[in-house]
């Protein structure tokens, strides 16, 4: 069992095998793992609080290599948890939520995962000890809240050896406040790394309908690369960025040089090549 994996033979039914087969099949190629995020909150939902922590799991999972396959923001209602949750569970290999983690009356995240898995919140031990040592004398009988997760959920430690990150089966639950929600991920991110993505780019001096020909040309002749489009309106030196997007290096760098080589002048540079997020 490769690491961060939670599948057992006992823990999941075939028929949520058979889901998650049937949407890898459909949303990411093969052996690519992919991942959801539910950002949960109605702080998010009537713009109280701008959400960044969708922002900064998207770059972090695009730099693991771990194909992102949807966002979503939900309110604080245990039914809509629990419906999200464990349909992106049963689509995904992993799911990272954000929010409803703490001690007040709006803090439901744990008890809507545990309805839609069909099990209890439960008060888990070891986070209990770990609680009470961290407040001492200043416990509030409503933060021990804090170590109440879905019955049978892991403790998954990183290099921080005294709060851990909650997970059940392959759902992550991690906080809403953007500082711990990055300290958290960062911690335990390594788990999820897999082969990274190789990117290149074409910046063009054109407009898209004038390119759209080439653009299908090698669409077709390179169906493992993802190619997109994407016009500017305020660079001075070109109009329309293209982007390659794969996991043989050789193919991307195929595909990008017969883009060029069938736009010819219209090419003003271009990026070589690169593995992205190489440098994490």
């Amino acid at each position: 069992m490769r690491s961060g994996s939670w599948r057992s033979a006992t823990s999941e039914s075939s028929t949520t095998h058979s889901r998650r087969d049937a949407a890898r099949a459909r949303y990411a190629p093969a052996g690519v793992a992919t991942a959801g995020i539910v950002i949960i909150g109605d702080e998010i939902l009537s713009g109280k609080f701008a959400d960044e922590n969708a922002a900064f799991l998207i770059g972090e999972l695009r730099a693991l290599g771990v194909e992102l396959r949807r966002v979503t923001i939900i309110p604080d209602e245990l039914d809509e948890i629990a419906a999200t949750v464990t349909d992106f569970s049963a689509r995904f290999d992993h799911v990272f939520t954000s929010g409803g983690v703490g001690p007040t009356h709006d803090d439901v995240t744990m008890a809507g995962i545990a309805r839609g898995f069909g099990t209890t919140v439960a008060r888990q031990a070891e986070l209990e000890q770990r609680v009470r040592a961290y407040w001492g004398d200043r416990l509030a009988e409503p933060n021990l809240r804090l170590a109440d997760v879905p019955a049978g959920a892991e403790l998954v430690y990183g290099r921080d050896q005294i709060w851990p990150v909650v997970a059940y089966r392959n759902v992550y639950i991690l906080p809403g406040v953007p500082a711990l929600f990055r300290r958290k991920f960062i911690d335990i991110r390594d788990r999820f790394r897999t082969e990274p993505m190789t990117v290149a780019r074409v910046y063009v001096d054109a407009d898209e309908g004038q390119i759209a020909a080439d653009l299908d040309a090698v669409v077709a002749a390179h169906p493992t690369v993802k190619i997109g489009s994407y016009p500017r309106f305020s660079e001075h030196d070109f109009r329309v960025m293209i982007t390659f997007e794969g996991r043989a290096a050789g193919d991307v760098a195929a595909a990008q040089a017969m883009l060029v080589e069938r736009l010819g002048p219209k090419v003003v540079r271009r990026d070589e090549p690169a593995l992205v997020g190489a440098e994490r």
